[in-house]
């Protein structure tokens, strides 16, 4: 009789057991969050980015799983020692103390495999939380668009002044050229070559900025030679008046105007 209530608890045990392993938590096959390829991405870098955050991902919980799956053992184990001991102790009392054991430790094992069944499914929904989090942070930081989150903005590259640039030597080569700047084309921006953007600029019917561009480039490219800068006289001096030839005052001579002395020729 008591082998036959001990076949019974073996069968409860394999019972339970299974029930066991089937909830028994696993590391996630992927993540369960929507990542779509960020601005200028191709799909070929996507899929690369997406190979690497799942690694990323899947070290982030390595071993959370066996670790919660150990704990679903262990509350079987110990379901079955308690239904066995406080079955063999109802069975004493009636007389049959191995039958008590047998029919304990099958009940305690099957209690104890719900129990930690319902352990590693609540384990596996905050693993897969977990991993889904890692895998997030890794496509948003390659720049992959988050649902949630903005995609970070590719920054403008940053021009170095330091080096001389191929288009305002080219533009100060041009102003040479037609006779608004004068010396060498450097490839600086300065104020000499600013100050003569401007007046190419007004003489040519352009706005009025002075600053360097393909386009302003392109015209002066497109500017003859005979149409550059307009030579000017030299302005007289303030307060000059022209001389007159009899040496008498002129009307608009200035205060304390004197003739110019005439010397007789020697002969």
């Amino acid at each position: 009789m008591i082998s036959q209530n001990l076949s019974k608890n073996a069968v409860c045990s394999i019972a339970a057991l299974g029930l066991l392993l089937a909830g028994c938590a696993q590391t996630p096959m992927g993540p369960t969050v929507q990542v779509m390829p960020g601005p200028g991405k191709t799909f070929d870098v996507f899929q690369a980015d997406q190979g690497t955050c799942k690694g990323y991902a899947q070290n982030a919980v390595q071993g959370q799983a066996d670790a919660a799956n150990q704990q679903a053992v262990g509350a079987g184990v110990l379901g079955t020692v308690i239904g066995a001991g406080l079955g063999a102790a109802v069975g004493a009392a009636g007389g049959n103390a191995g039958a008590g054991a047998a029919v304990g430790a099958g009940v305690g094992s099957a209690t104890g495999a719900g129990v930690g069944a319902q352990n590693s499914a609540n384990a596996q929904m905050s693993i897969q939380q977990q991993y889904d989090n890692a895998f997030a942070q890794c496509m948003y930081s390659k720049g992959e668009q988050v649902p949630g989150y903005a995609p970070i903005a590719a920054s403008a590259p940053v021009r170095m002044m330091t080096g001389a640039d191929p288009v305002v030597r080219a533009t100060q080569t041009e102003l040479i050229r037609l006779h608004y700047l004068n010396g060498g084309a450097d490839g600086q921006m300065g104020p000499m070559t600013s100050g003569a953007i401007r007046n190419y600029e007004q003489a040519s019917g352009l706005p009025v900025d002075g600053a360097v561009s393909s386009r302003l480039l392109a015209r002066l490219q497109s500017t003859p030679t005979s149409a550059g800068a307009p030579a000017t006289a030299s302005a007289p001096a303030s307060g000059w008046v022209q001389p007159t030839t009899s040496g008498q005052q002129p009307a608009a001579a200035p205060a304390g105007w004197v003739p110019p002395k005439t010397t007789s020729p020697t002969p």
